[in-house]
């Protein structure tokens, strides 16, 4: 992502915000969703996408198989080890919002920043996107937690 949003000539600035999004999105996803297509766990994928149209907006999302709840800003203790991510995509975006398909699949969407593009790159395409899926764990070489937590007592 930071590479092309890079090649794109986006603000270095912004492409910090959007990969940090990138990531709390992600990181809901695995969490609270569930995978894309037939897989219950495990083996299904979540698909992640960013573009910049030709009015310089852009925009981050995130799409899985749903989950039992809906994503909400949480207001999580001092102590709390976790519930503060989208609360930093609410301070860090100018907008985001979720939207269902009949499919049963949920997108977090997030519109990091109106204007992206660095006056001071040099370069600026006008408008691009990107589509990544990650691959399934069985397809991920070295991964094996079978034994993950023989160690522990």
């Amino acid at each position: 992502m930071r590479a092309h949003l890079r090649t794109g000539g986006v603000a270095e600035t912004v492409i910090d915000d959007a990969v940090l999004i990138l990531s709390e999105l992600l990181s809901n996803a695995c969490k609270h969703g569930r995978p894309l297509g037939d897989a219950f766990s495990g083996d299904g994928d979540v698909r992640a996408a960013w573009r910049v149209d030709a009015g310089g907006r852009l925009t981050v999302e995130v799409t899985d198989g749903g989950g039992p709840t809906r994503p909400a800003p949480a207001t999580p203790s001092v102590t709390a080890h976790g519930g503060r991510g989208l609360n930093i995509i609410t301070a860090l975006a100018d907008d985001w919002g979720v939207r269902d398909d009949v499919r049963g699949e949920v997108t977090v969407w997030v519109v990091v920043h109106d204007d992206v593009h660095d006056p001071d790159a040099g370069h600026r395409r006008h408008d691009f996107a990107a589509r990544v899926a990650a691959p399934p764990v069985s397809a991920m070489a070295g991964l094996d937690f079978a034994n993950a937590f023989d160690d522990l007592d």
